[in-house]
């Protein structure tokens, strides 16, 4: 053997090495895994956001990835069980060893996995919505949220309540975590706030028809508004019920109906209920100087060119999701968890089209009420309320 063809040899074996020493240190793919309710019950919250997330990750590796990487995304359907999210999270853990975790369309199935991630000391970004998700902190250590909290939501609706005049509230609610997550911070919050419930309803999700609540409330001593706490196809049979009862009490309803669905599915009884909003929702309306109001409508832009169907604020939480992982793994400058973890922790500032995020030790959602925009339906359409 020649001495160039031994110093070929050994740069060769070198490069070996030095391609499995890459390889070994992490540096293939950035492995995004999720949960989310594709289909089933839920799929008007999974659907979107899970196209979101294979939209804009496609979008982020033919730009150059993240580090360097390309970002692979493993997603499985959970069609809204917490079991078979439990089971999904479980193998996207232990199996696919993934760096972050961003999904759980519902509260239900966020909700089994918090202490799994806790254990592995995983990332995790939440699109559920309860505010138990994230609270208290110090037991949601790995645990983030985009979705505004329903505490808030709460807040902003009484807020528009009493500008208006309005301090006797009726709830009417689901019977599942997000809505009796929602209708407990209404029960707290009232007093707080100058507030009073006076009557207080709860429907099943597979109720078909919710009059008989609905009519309780109508013959109601003292009842100036109402609130809905809810989300998917029973809350459009609300809206759908009010109308046909004539109630003439402004209705409201937390942010869980901030789909075009709610209101198609309504039939003409969503009109004027308020709500309050991400800035998606209504990112036309927003005034130029809104640091929002363009990444919004670039989003929807993108989303309906990608699947010819409009936007919805779920699909929103996903994006969100996803753009503060990828700026914390650049933060972090690698994929070591807890660095991701703190990274995620330390972000200020980030627009997003859910609001604008700024987290911290003490807070996990990292969104205020004045992230949210009150919307009212009008003509069949989510418009912003001026």
């Amino acid at each position: 053997m020649t001495q160039r063809t031994v110093i070929a040899a050994a740069l060769a074996a070198a490069l070996g090495l030095a391609a499995g020493a890459a390889q070994a240190q992490g540096q293939g793919p950035i492995k995004i895994g999720s949960f989310l309710a594709v289909t089933g019950g839920a799929s008007f919250l999974g659907d979107p956001e899970a196209k979101t997330l294979r939209l804009y990750v496609e979008r982020i590796n033919k730009s150059g990835g993240v580090l360097g990487r390309q970002l692979q995304l493993i997603v499985h359907d959970s069609a809204g069980d917490a079991k078979q999210a439990a089971t999904f999270a479980k193998r996207l853990i232990e199996d696919d060893k993934v760096d972050i975790l961003i999904g759980g369309s519902t509260t239900g199935e966020t909700m089994a996995i918090v202490k799994m991630v806790d254990e592995a000391e995983l990332p995790f970004l939440s699109l559920g919505g309860a505010s138990v998700i994230v609270e208290p902190v110090k037991e949601r250590k790995w645990v983030f949220k985009t979705p505004h909290s329903d505490r808030l939501a709460v807040q902003k609706v009484y807020v528009d309540m009493k500008a208006r005049g309005l301090t006797a509230v009726a709830i009417i609610a689901g019977s599942g975590g997000f809505d009796q997550s929602c209708r407990k911070n209404a029960q707290e919050l009232a007093p707080t706030m100058g507030m009073r419930v006076v009557a207080d309803e709860t429907y099943a999700p597979t109720d078909t028809d919710v009059t008989p609540q609905l009519t309780k409330i109508k013959n109601a001593a003292g009842v100036q508004a109402v609130l809905g706490c809810g989300f998917g196809g029973i809350t459009s049979i609300t809206a759908k019920n009010y109308k046909q009862l004539a109630m003439t009490q402004p209705f409201y309803f937390n942010h869980g109906v901030g789909s075009k669905q709610f209101i198609t599915g309504a039939a003409g009884g969503a009109e004027g209920i308020r709500l309050p909003a991400a800035a998606l929702l209504v990112a036309a309306d927003l005034p130029d100087s809104d640091p929002q109001k363009k990444p919004a409508l670039e989003y929807a832009a993108a989303y309906k060119a990608a699947f010819n169907e409009d936007i919805s604020t779920f699909g929103g939480h996903a994006l969100d999701a996803l753009l503060i992982a990828v700026d914390a793994f650049k933060r972090a400058g690698s994929t070591d968890k807890k660095k991701v973890r703190d990274a995620i922790e330390s972000t200020k500032g980030l627009i997003g089209v859910d609001g604008i995020f700024t987290f911290s030790a003490a807070d996990h959602n990292g969104l205020d009420e004045a992230s949210f925009k009150m919307v009212v339906v009008q003509n069949g359409e989510f418009r912003l309320l001026k």
